[in-house]
């Protein structure tokens, strides 16, 4: 069987681990990080357990994505897709120190996409340019919002 795509992605923040860690725990903190194309329904604070729902649009077409967070802790989550576009999505956020009060946040993600037209779409949409670039976008908010 070939083996599961995988999507790595860090950078740097100035602030330290506990900063970063709140940050993310700020339930209003997805909608600062998410681009204006998503629309979300529904963020629980972050615990083992808890739901993130929302839809992310591509012009026309609503695609409807429900996860759920697990390992929830001081030095990060992972967010674990429950329904959506692809056959298998498994999200690792680690904010580990590299200094005085610098972080590193890595993003970890495992995924699989779906057969047929469905697996296309997720190509399209969900492919390593998408998620480069929506990385990209999270990292420049995240800084800013964490600038001193």
């Amino acid at each position: 069987a070939p083996s599961m795509p995988v999507f790595d992605y860090s950078f740097d923040v100035d602030a330290s681990v506990s900063a970063v860690a709140a940050f993310h725990d700020d339930t209003r903190v997805l909608r600062r990080l998410t681009p204006a194309f998503v629309q979300i329904h529904r963020v629980d604070p972050l615990a083992d357990g808890t739901i993130a729902e929302f839809t992310v649009w591509f012009g026309p077409i609503p695609i409807r994505w429900r996860a759920f967070h697990r390992d929830v802790g001081p030095t990060g989550f992972t967010d674990i897709q429950d329904s959506g576009p692809l056959e298998s999505w498994v999200h690792t956020h680690r904010f580990e120190p590299t200094g005085n009060q610098t972080t590193r946040v890595s993003e970890h993600i495992e995924y699989e996409y779906e057969s047929g037209w469905r697996g296309v779409q997720g190509r399209m949409f969900f492919g390593p340019p998408a998620l480069r670039a929506l990385f990209t976008y999270r990292a420049w908010r995240t800084r800013r919002a964490l600038k001193g």
